[in-house]
């Protein structure tokens, strides 16, 4: 076939799925096309030996990638946020007019949903289909958000998003969701359930595997918690210094990262003299795999929100393909998966001592335990999460709508 992906994000910046995809379907035969902008995710500025022009085309194994100038920004301002998402979003739908018709079908990574309006855009021009692959549930992760306005000028936000989200549902030929839950609430907003897959999202593979513990990260004769990745106001950091202090005679909580909460987390740790709480900072993606087998286990927690109980945490897939047993204090689907499949423990989010009575529960296990929670990590997500199992699930999406 010949395929078009669209996605705001594309390396060199972090999320890995679009690349991936891209590599692989390129591998299996098909001819792939990718709609992007110029890297600047996560830090919202443009990335070193890169300059906006309106048409630059790279060719990456065999895949061409066309960038598209966009407004670069991912600070704390709402407005400037805005800015970039709807700056690519006309700048990607004009492009893909002449650069993706012809396509048999187009892939979509739907984050941020302003993303669909290249591949909206070509299916009234040109009536080709797409599948869209749904990494949050919009309007929710907008309105939630500290950067969203309130009040009335919140709840008109909200009212059109809602309708413009809905729309994106619709229209698109198929629907590839991340969770289970996430495709009970789509039905629930109007898409058609026949049309709904569950897929989950992988992992870089290159990067997040089995390793030696070898990297440096100060441990101590205790269980030692990792947290790693962003520290935002959806990752609730400062529930997991709490628990951390409370539990300080048998774990030690590592954080790995940064984010907009970091400042207030290390205050937070300052005043309760948490002495067991370190702060190692940003780390390349290429030492990942060995800080995560330095630790006992991988902490993953988000807020008590709707739309996470229909969400499985990137992290998640992370530390699973490194075999790394993990603790998780978020709601639905992804805490029955970790019981279910017994590849660590569950606590309810937003309880911080819900969250230290686990991680004195864990610090506790045997260690024959905790290498059987591990080798479940790694076949769990070998046969549920791998690249091979989401791509055959994409491809035969594709494959069906075009």
């Amino acid at each position: 076939m010949k395929i078009g992906i669209v996605s705001q994000w594309y390396p060199p910046e972090p999320p890995n799925i679009p690349a991936d995809l891209a590599a692989e379907l390129t591998a299996r035969g098909h001819t792939v096309r990718v709609l992007t902008g110029f890297p600047n995710y996560p830090g919202g500025a443009l990335y070193e030996g890169y300059r906006q022009r309106w048409s630059t085309v790279e060719s990456h194994n065999g895949v061409t990638v066309r960038r598209v100038p966009l407004y670069t920004s991912h600070d704390s301002s709402g407005l400037k946020r805005a800015a970039n998402y709807l700056s690519f979003a006309a700048t990607s739908a004009v492009a893909a007019t002449t650069f993706l018709n012809g396509a048999d079908a187009v892939y979509v990574y739907l984050t941020p949903a302003t993303a669909f309006a290249a591949p909206a855009l070509l299916k009234a021009l040109h009536g080709i289909p797409s599948v869209i692959h749904v990494q949050d549930v919009w309007p929710d992760s907008v309105t939630a958000s500290p950067l969203a306005p309130r009040g009335l000028a919140g709840r008109a936000i909200h009212r059109a998003l809602t309708a413009a989200t809905n729309q994106i549902y619709r229209t698109a030929s198929a629907i590839a969701v991340i969770a289970p839950s996430m495709r009970d609430l789509l039905v629930a907003r109007g898409a058609r359930p026949e049309k709904i897959r569950v897929v989950l999202n992988w992992a870089n593979e290159s990067l997040f595997r089995p390793v030696t513990a070898n990297a440096d990260i100060g441990r101590r004769r205790r269980c030692t918690f990792m947290y790693a990745g962003a520290m935002g106001p959806f990752q609730n950091v400062g529930d997991s210094v709490c628990a951390a202090a409370a539990v300080s005679d048998v774990a030690d909580l590592v954080l790995v990262g940064s984010g907009i909460d970091e400042d207030a987390a290390r205050a937070m740790a300052a005043d309760l003299k948490a002495d067991n709480v370190r702060f190692l900072g940003r780390r390349p993606a290429e030492e990942m795999a060995a800080l995560y087998a330095a630790a006992d286990f991988q902490l993953v927690t988000l807020r008590d929100l709707p739309m996470f109980r229909g969400t499985i945490p990137s992290k998640l897939q992370a530390a699973l393909a490194c075999g790394s047993p993990v603790l998780v204090s978020v709601p639905g689907d992804c805490a029955e998966l970790v019981e279910r499949e017994g590849v660590g423990l569950a606590c309810p989010p937003e309880d911080w001592r819900a969250l230290a009575d686990r991680m004195r529960q864990a610090a506790k296990l045997p260690p024959a335990e905790r290498a059987e929670m591990s080798r479940r990590a790694v076949e769990t997500y070998r046969t549920r999460m791998s690249l091979k199992a989401g791509v055959d699930a994409i491809e035969e999406m594709l494959e069906a709508v075009s």
